[in-house]
């Protein structure tokens, strides 16, 4: 079970040594009273039953990976504080104790020198990342790929920036081409680059993408919000692997946390190789920033309150998992990717039941029944996602356009609903046969 008595004791003893702390002050408990909170509780805690098991290796839909159980307990320990990590005063340890765990993942990209913090979530660490861009080339355009996330285009819209997508390959990367021609136009600011876009976990070649970069003079932007982490794992292979080499190079990244950081909602983080970038934060507040001479996270941050309990799981995460290659969740790390791969062979192993839609580069497998239709693969994709429910094995459906795979198919529709599955977890690599089974099953219906 993914509670513990034995995590809810070691809680207990943390919040004894936590409550030591503030030994001298004069007792002001607030009074605890128990029967009238139980149904309330209760009512909720039978309410979030009606949620699909994020815990188990069953579940292998969405990008949602349980935080660890250290992450767990150190957030629960910090909400007896609820401390702010906007200005000091509000959450002076959990400051500090974001500013080391944010320059450990700085370290991690191979940065010396950093500016970056914490965010609610990739989406506003893409912001942050794509404002900075706005002031530092006012009015040019921000290029994407077309399978980049689709909040860029609403950031964009957001910020008033000029906005294209670009076009992809057969593998869903940001397509060189088509970059080479719209910086030649010359009104271009910034590039994003993905590495493990959402739909297919596809990785743009970003090694390849510097040196266009650079004759152009634009800067780029890493969209790692999905794959940042694959920085520490051994096993990536072939492009993938030289594109996360060359993130030291980046000007700035977004990388979430609460993804493959294993850490709780919601934890996502921005950061700046140029500190020099921070001019554009640069705003007064008289009655904030008063309690130290030190920086003040709120001073580099577009978000005022932040819950500092997000830092403080992250910090003990990292303490006690430190962001090294082939370290503990390096090792985490390439079991999702031997998982994903595994998976895909036993796709490839019977191609007159299924169809591999992209050879997985991070953990995310994307594949398709096998059909004559566009219109028919995508009925067949939707009954053996539900009948796999039925099973309680969860996976996703993606919608892939005509063009991007399968040409030989009739394109009756012009997208295509495909299952997809994302193996985070590193049991989902042991679960494998057991996870074949059940989609086997789940199949065989629809014969």
């Amino acid at each position: 079970m993914f509670i513990s008595q034995a995590g809810l004791d070691l809680l207990q003893e943390a919040l004894n040594h936590l409550g030591n702390g503030f030994s001298r002050l004069p007792p002001a408990e607030t009074r605890l009273d128990v029967e009238r909170l139980r149904p309330v509780l209760l009512e909720v805690a039978g309410r979030m039953r009606d949620n699909y098991p994020y815990h188990h290796p069953l579940y292998a839909g969405q990008m949602l990976k349980p935080p660890h159980p250290l992450a767990r307990l150190a957030y629960a320990l910090a909400q007896f504080i609820n401390p702010n990590n906007h200005a000091l005063d509000g959450g002076r340890a959990s400051s500090a104790l974001e500013k080391e765990a944010v320059a450990e993942i700085s370290a991690m990209l191979g940065w010396s020198e950093h500016l970056g913090h914490l965010t609610s979530g990739g989406t506003f660490a893409n912001l942050e990342a794509l404002w900075i861009a706005g002031c530092l080339h006012p009015g040019k355009r921000i290029l994407a790929s077309s399978q980049a996330h689709y909040t860029h285009q609403r950031i964009c819209g957001v910020l008033q920036l000029p906005f294209s997508p670009l076009a992809v390959d057969p593998a869903a990367r940001l397509d060189l081409a088509s970059l080479e021609a719209e910086l030649a136009k010359g009104d271009v600011g910034t590039i994003v680059v993905t590495l493990g876009t959402s739909a297919v976990g596809a990785v743009d070649p970003l090694h390849l993408i510097f040196p266009l970069a650079e004759r152009y003079g634009v800067r780029v932007h890493v969209d790692a919000a999905y794959g940042g982490y694959f920085r520490l794992a051994e096993s990536l292979g072939g492009q993938a692997a030289r594109a996360f080499a060359a993130v030291p190079r980046a000007h700035s990244l977004a990388i979430d946390p609460h993804k493959h950081g294993m850490q709780p909602y919601g934890c996502g983080c921005v950061l700046f190789r140029d500190p020099s970038v921070g001019r554009f934060y640069k705003h007064d507040s008289p009655y904030t920033y008063f309690s130290s001479a030190e920086l003040h996270l709120g001073e580099i941050s577009l978000e005022c309150s932040r819950p500092g309990a997000a830092a403080v799981a992250l910090w003990a995460t990292q303490r006690l998992l430190p962001l090294e290659r082939g370290g503990e969740l390096g090792q985490r790390l390439d079991q999702s990717l031997k998982a994903a791969r595994g998976l895909a062979g036993w796709l490839k192993e019977r191609p007159e039941h299924w169809k591999l839609l992209f050879e997985p580069e991070l953990d995310l497998v994307v594949w398709a029944p096998q059909g004559t239709s566009a219109g028919e693969v995508s009925r067949k994709s939707q009954a053996i996602f539900e009948k796999a429910a039925e099973l309680d094995l969860h996976l996703a459906v993606t919608q892939v356009s005509q063009g991007l795979v399968w040409p030989e198919l009739d394109w009756d529709q012009p997208r295509l609903a495909c299952l997809r599955s994302c193996l985070m977890k590193p049991e989902h690599l042991e679960w494998l046969p057991e996870i074949c089974a059940r989609l086997e099953l789940a199949a065989a219906s629809q014969c």
